[in-house]
């Protein structure tokens, strides 16, 4: 599925989409450049799952938990890191196969670790206000 986000304002819907395209698969993986909205993305995707405290990037925790109406969310932002193995050892087995919903922005990070199963989210930047989203089921 590809969809073009013209505004911040169209963030909500666009969220909407993605938790109904996904079905029942809870591991989202967020590839885009720095700055292209993906904190923002899951902002609103997590308003939409029923969080009601604030999303905040997990830069510098790595993980932020959140309390939905659908269980709990886990958000990580892989970025920091400079081997797998950090991964590893902050135990990212027990949150990825949780049976929670998982958002994970720069997996490429962790390519070797990542499930078999997950939506694919991609946002490239068109211009300062618009971005394409791409949603694949792997």
């Amino acid at each position: 599925m590809q969809l073009v986000v013209n505004s911040v304002s169209e963030l909500p819907k666009t969220a909407l989409e993605l938790v109904r395209f996904a079905g029942n698969e809870k591991i989202f993986l967020f590839y885009g450049d720095m700055g292209a909205g993906k904190t923002t993305f899951i902002k609103n995707i997590c308003e939409q799952l029923g969080v009601k405290d604030p999303a905040t990037s997990p830069t510098f925790s790595i993980v932020n938990e959140y309390a939905a109406s659908t269980g709990k969310i886990f958000h990580f932002d892989f970025y920091r890191l400079k081997k797998q193995e950090e991964a590893l050892d902050m135990g990212y087995e027990e949150y990825f196969y949780s049976g929670d919903h998982c958002f994970i922005e720069w997996p490429e990070k962790i390519s070797d670790l990542l499930p078999d199963h997950y939506i694919r989210v991609e946002i490239e930047i068109i211009n300062t206000t618009s971005r394409r989203l791409i949603f694949t089921k792997i």
